[in-house]
């Protein structure tokens, strides 16, 4: 018994000690004044001396032309206000952005709507040693809002910035956002990662952005998001803003994202990307219940393209759909970030959810098919489509546009604004024409018979984004 009671003063008295240590080990983190030069130097700048030659400056100069309208071309008019009064003249715009040298022969990533153009253009980078270059454009791709762009200065060696895996970022993650805002010259500002796999922003067609609270302005698109090891995690492409300036919201296309579109720049120019052949809707709460899921998250398969990857894979109509690879999926958005952003060739598995079950299954990583071909044609006569360039749709062309998975038939791809098409009021690029006068319309050649001749009225039946339209068209 004694030498329990003896054991026990003993426990108690270690325990007392481990306390009074722990305090002082706490006294001892209390912060305290630097009292070194090397303790007040502490800072980012051996990170930015690594990465800020990388980042240039993009100014671009458009010619564009001044639209005018045609009533002005009517010799009544001229005769009054002169010969030249309504002939279309040239301006100059000018953009400013920002952008990456991503490899040392010169190849820049920046975003998109910082060079796109209507008109020529003729684009500048800047460097932050002042050197100045012209560059050419490589490859524009809308859907991811990015380009490339190339230095043409061959056999220079120029620095560059290296990949980092953006899936390894975590929320809390410090950053740096290298650009130019305003045009003020290269600037520097840091903050941390605020939030992963944004889906709602509404900026392009693949959504899934690294949110960052780093101090984001006009003329810092196209700009670096970097990491601590000074290698690209992103491209900053927006803010949420009410005043233009930056309240703390900015956001940046992952680097995997990026990696994709400057690999498909360096094999022919072409964006390719793995084709699903399965159309995805979100998970509702009432159709997680109804599903049995215990939360609404996954994607619900609703319709499966014929003899696509997702048939050969075994994905049906009602199947959730829960991962790509070992990535959790809670949207139809972030699957086809996941799925997009691998390489065209082999396989992934996926894994679904089926009457209560799970199940994983493998997924060919294709390009879309051109089947049927295209077979673009410009149509003319006195008929709603006149001067309509129309083509066949095919899971390739359907991407291309946007379109959807499910969508087949034959597309508006562009409508002339001459007389004869304005008289025709209804009919818009991008429309699908399901109907002509009753008849079905499947191919471009059919279309073309169905409305060779005339007829008093048209009566066209077309789909416009989720809406189906009957029109009735006088001839």
């Amino acid at each position: 018994m004694g030498d329990t009671v003896a054991a026990r003063s003993i426990a108690a008295g270690f325990i007392w000690l481990a306390i009074v240590l722990a305090n002082c080990a706490i006294a001892s983190a209390e912060p305290v004044v630097p009292r070194t030069r090397d303790e007040i130097a502490r800072s980012f700048s051996p990170i930015v001396k690594r990465a800020a030659p990388a980042v240039v400056n993009v100014y671009v100069r458009h010619k564009v032309k001044q639209r005018v309208s045609p009533i002005f071309n009517d010799p009544f008019f001229r005769q009054f206000m002169g010969r030249g009064f309504g002939i279309p003249r040239e301006r100059i715009q000018n953009s400013l952005g920002s952008g990456v040298i991503v490899s040392p022969e010169g190849v820049i990533v920046t975003n998109n709507h910082v060079i796109k153009s209507r008109g020529e253009a003729e684009i500048k980078v800047v460097l932050s040693d002042k050197r100045e270059f012209s560059a050419k454009l490589v490859l524009e791709d809308e859907r991811t809002d990015l380009a490339i762009l190339r230095i043409e200065d061959a056999g220079r060696q120029f620095p560059f910035l290296r990949f980092d895996d953006s899936d390894a970022l975590e929320v809390g993650d410090l950053v740096l956002a290298i650009g130019n805002p305003f045009g003020v010259g290269q600037t520097v500002t840091s903050g941390i990662v605020s939030a992963l796999a944004r889906t709602r922003i509404g900026i392009s067609d693949y959504q899934f952005f690294i949110q960052t609270d780093a101090a984001i302005n006009p003329g810092n698109s196209g700009g670096a998001l970097v990491d601590l090891n000074g290698n690209l995690v992103g491209i900053n492409t927006a803010i949420y803003s009410r005043s233009g300036g930056s309240i703390g919201i900015g956001f940046a296309i992952p680097s995997n994202m990026v990696r994709l579109v400057v690999n498909s720049a360096a094999q022919g120019g072409q964006v390719k990307r793995p084709w699903l052949g399965a159309k995805l809707q979100p998970i509702t709460p009432d159709i997680a219940d109804s599903l049995g899921l215990d939360r609404p998250v996954g994607a619900l398969v609703k319709h499966v393209h014929k003899a696509g990857p997702a048939e050969k894979g075994g994905l049906k109509a009602g199947d959730v759909v829960i991962s790509v690879g070992d990535k959790e999926i809670t949207d139809p958005r972030a699957f086809r970030y996941r799925f997009t952003t691998r390489a065209i060739g082999g396989a992934v598995k996926v894994a679904a959810m089926r009457e209560g079950k799970r199940f994983e299954t493998d997924i060919a990583l294709i390009a879309a098919p051109e089947d049927p071909p295209r077979d673009a044609r410009k149509l003319s006569g006195r008929h709603p489509f006149s001067g309509a360039e129309v083509a066949n749709l095919s899971p390739a062309l359907a991407e291309e546009l946007s379109l959807g998975e499910d969508a087949y038939g034959v597309v508006v791809l562009k409508m002339a604004r001459n007389r004869r098409a304005l008289r025709y009021n209804g009919v818009r690029a991008g429309d699908i024409i399901v109907a002509v006068n009753d008849v079905k319309i499947k191919t471009t050649n059919q279309l073309e018979e169905v409305v060779t001749g005339s007829a008093r009225y048209w009566y066209v039946t077309l789909k416009r984004g989720p809406r189906l339209l009957k029109l009735r068209i006088g001839g």
